[in-house]
């Protein structure tokens, strides 16, 4: 993510129109974050503020935002682990680095060396979302059983027999 170091010192009360900067409060309430969240994930590395105010208060613009939001679909939604998360923003981050080197590349080797690199990033996003897809599905396929296993004895019952006549009756 590109910052910009003049604004590390901006007042956001006195300065003119231009991107607006968040403190931390606003960005928790825009977010539907708490604020300690917001901080440990600039600990973990997920996240860095796009400016710090003269009082030293963090400030995140709307990228900030966005970002914010989509670890916590990535969490909440989709249940990735903060390393996986990680893993996923360091990998979009080489994306758009490599983008620019092969843009900029003029060497056919070059060029290849990159996109062979690009492949191995998405291999293992593939890799990883296919691990989580079949731990998905397996959880699915228990809660699957535990639902037939419940509604078997909920037709024991309203069918006039008590579990353990209906486990005879199996017999």
């Amino acid at each position: 993510m590109v910052r910009n170091p003049a604004s590390a010192t901006r007042n956001p009360a006195s300065d003119p129109p231009g991107p607006r900067l968040l403190r931390i409060q606003e960005v928790a309430a825009e977010t539907g974050l708490t604020p300690r969240s917001i901080r440990y994930y600039e600990e973990f590395g997920l996240l860095q503020p796009a400016a710090r105010s003269q009082g030293d208060y963090r400030l995140y613009d709307t990228s900030d935002l966005e970002r914010l939001r989509f670890i916590r679909e990535l969490r909440d939604d989709a249940g990735f682990s903060l390393a996986e998360i990680g893993l996923l923003l360091e990998d979009e981050a080489a994306r758009i680095r490599d983008a620019e080197r092969f843009r900029a590349a003029g060497d056919v080797e070059e060029r290849k060396a990159i996109l062979r690199g690009l492949l191995e990033r998405i291999d293992r996003q593939v890799s990883t979302l296919e691990d989580k897809a079949t731990r998905l599905r397996a959880m699915i396929g228990e809660a699957n059983e535990r639902r037939e296993h419940l509604r078997a004895h909920l037709d024991d019952l309203e069918g006039g027999r008590s579990e353990h006549e209906g486990r005879l009756a199996a017999r």
